[in-house]
């Protein structure tokens, strides 16, 4: 394939031509008109006919070439949008799978965690009930009271300890789920720009 500036001196040398042509017709009309013979007019006029015709070709071919050329061009043009679009959507297409498996992970995480909140809940619950049992009891025999206060303090300790333990087990839930909502938005935000 020819490079552009190739085709442009091409193009140029072929407008020469056809100015030289037309030159050349008005030269030999002219130089039949000074002599003023009829034949050599007559010969000048039918050349410079030629000359013209000949001229007129060679524009023409000039222009349905560059026509063909930019035809081309445009043609090239499209092909190389066609594959930067593919290239685009395929990775379009892999960042979305990468980030809902990740966004699957993390709901994963999240319902696990939840279960695992839901547990401590319910043996928070337990605990609270078993320590407001031994506080009745507690009421009810002073006597007893000596007896279980290790057992009381040994409950105690543990509500305190599963409290603290659901809570940072919310706080992460809470991290997460943020965490989430930020991974969402940025999958979301690069199909807006495309869209």
């Amino acid at each position: 394939m020819a490079s552009p500036n190739a085709r442009r001196r091409q193009r140029s040398m072929r407008v020469t031509v056809a100015v030289a042509l037309i030159m050349v017709a008005a030269l030999l009309v002219a130089g039949a008109v000074i002599g003023q013979s009829f034949l050599l007019t007559a010969v000048a006029a039918a050349g410079a006919v030629l000359f013209g015709a000949a001229a007129t070709k060679i524009t023409h071919s000039e222009l349905m070439q560059t026509r063909v050329d930019a035809a081309r061009d445009r043609a090239e043009q499209a092909q190389a949008y066609k594959k930067m679009t593919a290239e685009r959507t395929r990775e379009n297409e892999a960042f979305a799978q990468t980030m809902t498996e990740r966004i699957a992970e993390r709901q994963k995480l999240i319902h696990e965690l939840e279960g695992q909140l839901a547990l401590q809940h319910r043996k928070v619950a337990e605990i609270t009930l078993k320590v407001g049992s031994e506080a009745r009891r507690a009421d009810h025999a002073e006597a007893r009271l000596v007896e279980q206060g290790s057992v009381l303090e040994d409950a105690e300790q543990r509500a305190a300890e599963a409290i603290v333990l659901a809570a940072e087990l919310e706080q992460e839930v809470a991290d997460l789920k943020s965490e989430l909502a930020a991974w969402q938005d940025a999958a979301n935000m690069p199909m807006r720009k495309h869209a």
